[in-house]
């Protein structure tokens, strides 16, 4: 069908205006957040320092909690913290069962393909092995053709799998995959060292295995991830995040609840952002 020349004005200026109406609203879920007065965020709870259930009060506690709590109140409203686990904190994101993901789940750019995320990290963590002591694994390369757990969905299972030639085994989660290395179904466990070094520092159930391995495996920042294209609600975010560092409050949370050892990328980005205050 043939357009009038009538028509080419009013198609235009209907293109023109949605387009300046993306531009004014980049995404709807802070204003929704907003609206509501309380933001759904994702946590992560393994045990630990960086997150666990208090058998007191059964609130959620430790590092992924107390970031999710303060995240809320830079934002000026209520937390709502919802449980997540590693296999399907992405689908509840994306699904919209949550806003935000604060859920020990690092940048790499497989994720970033998919998913938005404020820019400033708020830690720093790569992969740790977890043998037993008598095992004999003392390098990565040490693991080619052996059967090796991670968590479904875990970033290490790639660089395992294509650098050194693990037989990989995922699991539903970060319990399940070192319960099967406790049961002899695989040599050695990979999860966040933040993870696996607590455990084995303070678990008496665990002094049969070690880290020996000296390195991390893909060591990346961990961010606090969004919807794709959410411009509006990762802005808000990551400039909480920054005054989290300015003031050094991640450093004080890090040691309140147990971290060890501390991160050096938080002395980094503390003085990186108060030189930019000045």
């Amino acid at each position: 069908m043939r357009t009038t020349p009538f028509a080419r004005p009013t198609f235009a200026l209907g293109l023109a205006a949605t387009l300046l109406a993306g531009t004014a609203h980049a995404d709807a879920t802070l204003d929704k957040i907003r609206q509501r007065g309380k933001v759904s965020i994702g946590v992560l709870v393994n045990g630990g320092p960086f997150g666990s259930i208090d058998p007191a009060t059964q609130q959620l506690v430790g590092w992924n909690p107390e970031l999710a709590r303060a995240l809320a109140k830079g934002l000026g409203v209520e937390a709502d913290l919802v449980q997540v686990q590693t296999a399907t904190r992405v689908q509840f994101l994306q699904a919209g069962k949550v806003d935000l993901l604060i859920a020990s789940m690092e940048y790499n750019a497989d994720r970033g393909e998919i998913l938005g995320h404020a820019p400033t990290p708020f830690f720093r963590v790569g992969g740790t092995a977890a043998v037993r002591k008598d095992s004999g694994i003392t390098k990565w390369e040490d693991l080619r053709g052996k059967p090796v757990c991670v968590s479904q969905g875990s970033s290490f299972a790639k660089p395992l799998a294509n650098d050194y030639g693990a037989q990989v085994q995922g699991f539903k989660s970060s319990s399940d995959s070192l319960l099967a290395l406790k049961g002899g179904n695989c040599v050695a466990a990979v999860h966040d060292s933040t993870l696996i070094q607590p455990l084995l520092r303070s678990n008496p159930e665990w002094t049969q295995y070690s880290a020996p391995i000296a390195t991390e495996v893909l060591p990346a920042p961990s961010v606090v991830w969004t919807r794709k294209g959410e411009a509006d609600t990762i802005a808000a975010v990551d400039k909480v995040v920054q005054e989290w560092h300015r003031s050094g409050w991640l450093i004080a949370t890090e040691k309140r609840v147990g971290i060890e050892p501390p991160n050096p990328l938080l002395p980094e980005l503390q003085a990186k952002f108060k030189a930019a205050a000045n």
